[in-house]
């Protein structure tokens, strides 16, 4: 069996998101997958501190983070300033390596591969490193200075961005980005909108739980559609829906595991840019209002959006109710043309299809 060891960090749910639908699909395929974040393990409530930190300035001070986002893509920083002060992870990560004895080594964070440069200091690893971008277009340069046997990533679009960056071509392998499996093989109808079929609305208010009830108000006075709203663990923000709904009908879920079932039965998605969100919406088809991005990883995700015709960016109420007016006039005919195209570029099945080409390359070497 094929030991697969990935590398992620919390550091935003794209890393995560991927790195679990990825294990799913190697156990699908009957690899053996462990998914580690030693950034975690190594540094415990530090770490739990710097993500908390990295939230909260994307949050509050996205500037500042634009800033630090261009350093990092411009200067050498993560190899000479930040890798080599990783000693406790260093050392961890060493350990892990001896242990698990995997065959494969999968960072979907890229500071991992600069501390694996560190550790293999000139000499051949046992093992192949596959780099998974979670980042659509706008692909930060810490992505690709450090060392990988291969880069795996979403969409032409990126293939073509890290080309342009003189990664090599051989080395870069469009699999797509990684979704829970129930994408590809549970995919419930969904009438399109229409002869008495509402459009039906997932408003995620992770980036706009100030204005969320002002605008929940307003898409509730719009006749033809269903809402649907998801308010996390903020009780407080339920509760300010739930007023503002008084009586009217909206569906409100708190912090859900059905979030792959929501997106394939509805026919629009109102949120933040962010790589999870955008690839989940992608894989089930669901065209996707975008309400907030944060500068540096997640303009590349609004792109891929707007630039292939699958929605469209609305930064305030106002420009989100004119756009879902307009979804619905003649006829539903621009969320046809939203839909049309984000089927194109769907890739339901791409954990596995990222699977299957670490098996490969796994056969190929000779491991077992």
């Amino acid at each position: 069996m094929t030991r697969v060891l990935i590398l992620t960090s919390g550091y935003g749910e794209g890393h995560n998101a991927a790195a679990r639908a990825l294990a799913a699909g190697l156990a699908d395929l009957g690899g053996e997958a462990e998914v580690r974040d030693l950034f975690l393990e190594a540094y415990g409530e530090k770490q739990n501190t710097s993500r908390r930190l990295y939230l909260d300035c994307i949050e509050r001070a996205p500037l500042l983070w634009l800033i630090v986002y261009k350093l990092l893509d411009r200067l050498p920083i993560m190899r000479f300033a930040i890798a080599p002060s990783l000693f406790s992870m260093q050392a961890l990560l060493a350990r892990v390596l001896a242990e698990r004895k995997p065959q494969h080594v999968v960072c979907v964070y890229p500071g991992y591969n600069y501390v694996l440069d560190r550790i293999r200091r000139g000499h051949p690893l046992p093992h192949t490193r596959h780099t998974l971008v979670t980042d659509s277009i706008t692909v930060n340069t810490v992505w690709h200075r450090g060392g990988s046997d291969t880069w795996l990533v979403a969409n032409e679009d990126t293939a073509a961005v890290m080309r342009d960056a003189h990664v090599p071509a051989e080395k870069i392998h469009i699999t797509g980005f990684p979704v829970p499996l129930v994408f590809a093989d549970s995919r419930p109808q969904r009438p399109p909108p229409g002869r008495g079929e509402p459009l039906r609305i997932l408003f995620n208010t992770n980036s706009a739980a100030h204005h969320a009830p002002e605008l929940v108000a307003h898409l509730l006075d719009i006749p033809g559609i269903h809402l649907t709203v998801t308010v996390g663990r903020d009780e407080k923000l339920r509760r300010a829906i739930e007023r503002i709904a008084a009586g009217r009908p909206v569906e409100i879920h708190g912090w859900t595991p059905l979030m792959p079932r929501l997106l394939m039965t509805r026919h629009l998605l109102i949120g933040k840019a962010g790589g999870a969100a955008t690839q989940e919406a992608i894989a089930a088809q669901t065209p996707f209002l975008i309400t907030k991005i944060v500068p540096g990883q997640e303009e590349g995700n609004a792109l891929l959006i707007s630039a292939n015709g699958c929605g469209a960016i609305a930064t305030s109420p106002s420009a989100i109710i004119g756009q879902v007016e307009d979804l619905l006039a003649n006829d539903h005919a621009l969320w046809h043309r939203w839909h049309a195209a984000i089927q194109r570029i769907s890739r339901p099945d791409s954990a596995r299809t990222t699977a299957r080409f670490i098996l490969g390359c796994a056969e190929k070497s000779g491991h077992s």
